[in-house]
């Protein structure tokens, strides 16, 4: 039998690796992290001003400002949470409950009607939509200051000053922005799917109701959560529209509370505290769905 050639019976050897590929890969290295680096700061930066006020509503009001600065309460005075709740003239849980039924009522309101009108533009055929469409959006470009004079004289005429309805009809300015953007999610949902309900014998309204909101669900959510925060953190409106302190949301209640007296700046931070919890709670059950429909709203339409 012939004996193999050298060449034949030997391995072929591996090309020497491209020095471009290395620099390419060092420069790929270099780059994720140097971005997560700066995604790191940008944390920090935003997370700080929060983790001074909680630290600063577990300290003494004279460890506050003392220098150099203590970023550890020693020891924690978690005692302070329960003396803001309970601290004379100063009726936190009546502000809070304001500020829930303040904002659930603007949060829902601002769902329904931006669903039903984002759904009218996107799935029903009728004359002069497209103008009514920019019409809507058009409203954005209007400062809300140009207007607060003629409102605010429309809402003494018809004697709704010192009660809840200004603040909430006014908590829907927002609507034009989610109603575009929940009209981008109708269309991009099936016309088959609502065709075939017609053909079924489904009425518009149940359509809207038991097949397009549930396809839109993370939408929802992402107009309620927004909703819920702008409303909940809002002072304007309610400082111009409501008289009595009894009716102060959080956010007047709290300003009200530093004003009346020498600050107690660890209640006050305590009381911060508690009023930011809410959000941070509602982000965190709502989060899924949040960060689907943001991520949806730019692909959809």
């Amino acid at each position: 039998m012939a004996h193999l050639s050298h060449s034949e019976a030997s391995p072929p050897l591996a090309e020497p690796a491209t020095p471009g590929l290395g620099r390419a890969r060092s420069q790929r290295v270099l780059v994720s992290l140097a971005r997560h680096l700066l995604l790191l700061a940008v944390t920090v930066v935003l997370l700080l001003p929060f983790y001074w006020m909680l630290i600063s509503a577990l300290k003494e009001t004279s460890q506050i400002f003392v220098q150099p600065i203590q970023w550890w309460p020693d020891p924690p005075r978690w005692d302070n949470f329960s003396r803001a709740l309970s601290y004379p003239g100063f009726p936190f849980l009546r502000f809070f409950g304001n500020s829930l039924f303040y904002a659930l009522s603007v949060t829902v309101g601002m769902v329904l009607m931006s669903a039903l009108v984002g759904y009218g533009f996107a799935r029903l055929r009728f004359p002069g939509r497209q103008v009514l469409f920019v019409c809507t959006l058009a409203t954005l470009m209007i400062p809300s200051i140009v207007t607060f004079i003629p409102t605010y004289v429309l809402f003494k005429q018809l004697g709704l000053l010192g009660s809840y309805w200004p603040p909430i009809l006014l908590g829907l300015r927002f609507s034009p922005f989610f109603i575009f953007m929940l009209r981008q999610f109708f269309l991009g949902v099936s016309w088959e799917l609502s065709d075939a309900a017609r053909v079924d014998g489904a009425s518009e309204l149940r359509i809207f109701w038991q097949i397009m909101l549930p396809l839109v669900r993370p939408a929802l959510i992402v107009v309620g959560v927004f909703s819920f925060l702008w409303t909940w953190h809002e002072f304007f409106i309610p400082l111009v529209y409501l008289t009595e302190r009894e009716q102060f949301p959080l956010a007047l209640g709290l300003f009200a509370f530093k004003n009346q007296r020498t600050v107690e700046w660890d209640l006050m931070m305590a009381a911060s505290v508690l009023a930011t919890l809410p959000l941070i709670v509602i982000f965190l059950c709502a989060q899924r769905y949040f960060l689907q429909g943001v991520s949806m709203t730019g692909i959809k339409g």
